[in-house]
């Protein structure tokens, strides 16, 4: 069993902001492979499924971004699932240019309190995330930058990163880490 946990904001008025990349990967999951996220559970919206013979539980905090963990952990402790092999977590990156996107197979919160909740809740930063490029902040005002919308051109870059994430998924599923690394992670001048 798999947990795939995209990150977000549960209101509607923070639908299609760059905090809720995480969100909108999960429905893009959601679409392409027909799992139906409508189930409420351990505070989360869930859909039960396969993806490629992988038994997974697609996974939307519905606790704020601050508050991830507290539906992250008990889903992990529910389902017995290990952090390190089993679970991926899909948030929103600043540091990323808008559409890039960066696999990484543990590391810190880097600022990102999301994360940083899941970490401090499983007591690990040693699980695999998929992290969305949304832009760095031009204007000083973190809170205003990563909870706004995108223009046009961003829309596409972002809409169009949705593919690197499923195959992303894909290869997390299949435990090839390490082929995602170098395929999507992309040096950024």
């Amino acid at each position: 069993m798999y947990l795939i946990v995209g990150l977000g904001n549960p209101e509607k008025k923070y639908d299609g902001t760059r905090h809720n990349v995480g969100f909108e990967a999960i429905d893009v999951l959601s679409k392409h492979y027909g799992i139906e996220v409508n189930h409420k559970e351990h505070k989360g919206l869930v859909g039960k499924g396969m993806i490629n013979g992988h038994k997974v539980i697609l996974v939307k905090p519905m606790t704020y971004m601050n508050l991830s963990g507290e539906c992250v952990f008990p889903m992990t402790e529910y389902y017995e699932v290990d952090p390190e092999t089993e679970l991926v977590i899909i948030s929103d990156d600043v540091s990323l240019s808008t559409g890039n996107i960066r696999v990484r197979k543990k590391g810190s919160a880097g600022g990102h309190n999301g994360l940083k909740s899941i970490i401090n809740l499983l007591g690990t930063n040693e699980f695999p995330r998929i992290r969305v490029g949304v832009g760095e902040c031009q204007n000083g005002d973190m809170v205003a930058h990563v909870l706004g919308h995108y223009d046009k051109e961003d829309r596409e870059k972002v809409d169009a990163s949705m593919e690197k994430v499923i195959g992303a998924v894909e290869l997390f599923l299949e435990n090839d880490l390490d082929t995602a690394m170098n395929k999507y992670n992309i040096k950024e001048k």
